[in-house]
């Protein structure tokens, strides 16, 4: 499977590659979306991702035990601190970290786990799918949504200063 950023990831040839479908479906179970490792720093990726997908309606709860606030929301420091539950768990952070984070997600009721571009751990891939969880693996939430919903652009945000619709 060859289809976008992360053609070149081992992840597309194990039994957690993901098709388009899979990923469309995973971006459509529901607006809440904890992002664990999401930084106050605006120039870490994991900052583009969060303002990124709040522009698209998504309500983003940051997880972060070092920072109190970020994009002026509380930031929690475990996902089961945080009230009311998420539907998506994104996850910024180094693949060790991934197995405590996906036993948190399966414990507050999460639909799915998705781990960014670089971030790959099987053994908990295979233990969030076992508990039910939709897993996606080495890909960026902000580039898999921006593909398939529309709003990728040289800045990496859909400005609609130029389209190819006549105004």
């Amino acid at each position: 499977m060859s289809d976008g950023v992360s053609s070149s990831s081992s992840v597309n040839d194990g039994p957690f590659a993901t098709t388009a479908a899979d990923r469309i479906r995973v971006l459509s179970l529901g607006k809440r979306i904890a992002i664990v490792g999401l930084s106050g720093n605006t120039s870490r990726p994991s900052h583009f991702v969060a303002i990124y997908l709040r522009s698209r309606g998504y309500q983003v709860i940051p997880v972060n035990p070092r920072e109190k606030v970020i994009l002026g929301q509380e930031s929690y420091p475990s996902l089961t601190a945080i009230p009311g539950g998420v539907d998506i768990v994104d996850i910024f952070r180094d693949p060790a970290a991934v197995p405590a984070i996906v036993e948190e997600a399966i414990a507050i009721g999460a639909k799915a786990v998705w781990m960014q571009l670089g971030v790959v751990n099987d053994a908990a891939a295979l233990r969030a799918r076992d508990a039910g969880l939709e897993v996606v693996m080495d890909r960026c939430m902000k580039i898999e949504h921006a593909r398939y919903f529309g709003g990728l652009n040289m800045l990496g945000l859909n400005t609609g200063v130029l389209s190819p619709r006549r105004r």
